[in-house]
């Protein structure tokens, strides 16, 4: 995990920085050409990645899916917010989430696609025998075995390792590394080819609504808001005004929280619930989880953001808080149920608790835009959210990192406290190594959780389902900092506002 993670935080930090140097250029030069360059960016990085998978070059996954797929995402994803927020000023919420609806929504349809690929293209790695019936070398903290003549590298699944990966004809025993295939890379550079032509189609439609437009009959009603601003103010203003820092410091709070948990959805699903809830817990259901939380992501997006037209977006925000704090700081008291209790009971709070955070952490995105053109105007709305989603790098590195460090940090001590309960001899007999050599061993992944619970006393609790207790309420307290910094925005003060020249034609039409 603490390899691949940084690749989720890659993507999305460059999202934000890419967005952000080219705001004012994707303001002159209109959506299409953005869109365009997004489109081969992202597709072409997606292919990158596949190789990458395919011949075992880690660096090509971070340049192809991390650095390429964060710029063509940045690239992409601003242009067509800004341009349905001029197109339909009367409903910005509205805009905003049938925009990001697709951004969220994505996995819903993508999902099937990639397990069926994933399905046809896997390949099981190579078994050589049961741990009894092989002979292991320990050196380094990796373990070895003779095979064909030759000293390979080797893993040993244990029974939960085999129920976790998921591949069809897998078994417990002695694995050759490296021999066999999960059919990630194909999977990949078969996304990056279908990717790369949707947007590119969806690229050429885009068109510019001109210079303050206003729908046919639609006339803009008495301000009642005071946090809905008749003027604008410009791009080169705007961060020196409070309120930038403050929905910035809204928006990365709330994206930290959340991107925490997307990263390891599926992990803590699996960590928490196969052992308690082995018959229901399966393959099936966790992917059905998933598309849950996809799907209120989604819900989110386009609901939310919706009710906030008429509710309004410090609102929307200020509940999102209010709902949000508690239900992390109860989710590790839902775990300790759960592993104490056979009942279906914390497996439902567990789902509904992140069904509805994954989807204030979808509506976040997709009102912020909406916020932004209500404090600061629709003129600069694009480039100012793309300075504004700096936040989602800041959000991509402190969430994903955060929860992959603190849950290091717990399993390392977790593996600890277990190996204090576990005789010396029988701990050398299973890893051919003593446990001075603990750390190298852990590293390796040749001592894990899962290995040391078959040689522990009976009745010793399995310390995996608290891994992440920590970042549990370590995201509450986050939390807390975004809500005081929606609660306190007051309205812009006049003096970094625009004088504005007179309206244009509403009947008129520009596209570039």
């Amino acid at each position: 995990m603490p390899s691949v993670v940084p690749i989720f935080s890659t993507i999305l930090g460059l999202q934000g920085i890419s967005a952000a140097i080219a705001g004012k250029w994707q303001e002159e030069k209109g959506p299409r050409l953005s869109c365009v360059l997004g489109a081969f960016c992202y597709g072409g990085g997606l292919m990158i990645a596949g190789v990458g998978i395919l011949t075992h070059q880690l660096s090509l996954v971070y340049l192809g899916y991390g650095v390429l797929g964060g710029i063509g995402m940045g690239l992409a994803y601003v242009p067509p917010i800004a341009m349905l927020i001029r197109w339909f000023p009367d409903r910005r919420g509205l805009a905003t989430g049938m925009t990001l609806m697709g951004f969220g929504g994505g996995a819903l349809v993508v999902t099937p696609i990639i397990n069926y690929l994933l399905k046809i293209t896997h390949k099981a790695p190579q078994y050589i025998g049961s741990v009894d019936s092989v002979q292991l070398i320990t050196e380094g903290g990796r373990q070895f075995a003779h095979y064909a003549g030759e000293l390979r590298e080797v893993v040993v699944a244990t029974t939960r390792d085999v129920y976790i990966c998921h591949i069809e004809g897998l078994q417990e025993g002695v694995y050759l590394v490296g021999s066999g295939s999960t059919g990630a890379g194909t999977t990949l550079f078969a996304l990056g080819t279908g990717f790369l032509g949707v947007m590119m189609a969806s690229a050429i439609s885009l068109r510019t609504a001109p210079p303050n437009y206003r729908p046919a009959g639609w006339t803009p009603p008495p301000v009642t808001n005071a946090l809905v601003s008749t003027k604008n103010v410009h791009i080169d203003t705007v961060m020196k005004t409070p309120q930038f820092w403050q929905i910035w410091l809204t928006l990365g709070t709330l994206s930290s929280a959340g991107m925490a948990g997307v990263s390891v959805a599926k992990t803590m699903m699996s960590e928490i619930f196969t052992q308690a809830l082995p018959d229901i817990v399966t393959p099936v259901f966790t992917s059905t989880y998933i598309m849950l939380i996809s799907a209120g992501n989604l819900g989110g997006r386009i609901g939310w953001s919706t009710v906030s037209d008429s509710f309004g977006r410090q609102r929307m925000f200020t509940m999102f808080y209010c709902v949000s704090i508690p239900l992390f700081a109860m989710i590790p008291l839902v775990v300790q149920q759960a592993t104490a209790t056979s009942s279906l009971i914390p497996l439902a709070l567990f789902c509904t608790s992140n069904v509805i955070i994954y989807s204030f952490f979808g509506a976040a995105y997709a009102i912020t835009p909406a916020y932004e053109a209500d404090l600061f105007g629709s003129k600069y709305c694009g480039a100012i959210h793309g300075r504004m989603l700096t936040a989602s790098s800041m959000a991509s590195v402190i969430g994903p990192v955060t929860i992959t460090l603190l849950r290091s940090k717990s399993e390392l001590a977790a593996i600890k406290d277990l190996v204090l309960k576990i005789d010396p001899s029988v701990f050398y007999t299973k890893f051919g190594a003593d446990v001075s050599q603990l750390d190298a061993l852990v590293k390796a992944k040749t001592v894990t959780i899962n290995k040391l619970m078959e040689l522990v006393p009976a009745g010793t609790v399995d310390p995996t389902p608290y891994l992440y207790n920590s970042t549990m309420y370590c995201a509450a307290g986050l939390l807390c900092i975004g809500f005081v910094a929606n609660y306190t925005i007051k309205p812009i003060d006049p003096k970094y506002t625009m004088i504005e020249q007179g309206p244009a034609d509403p009947n008129s039409d520009s596209s570039h």
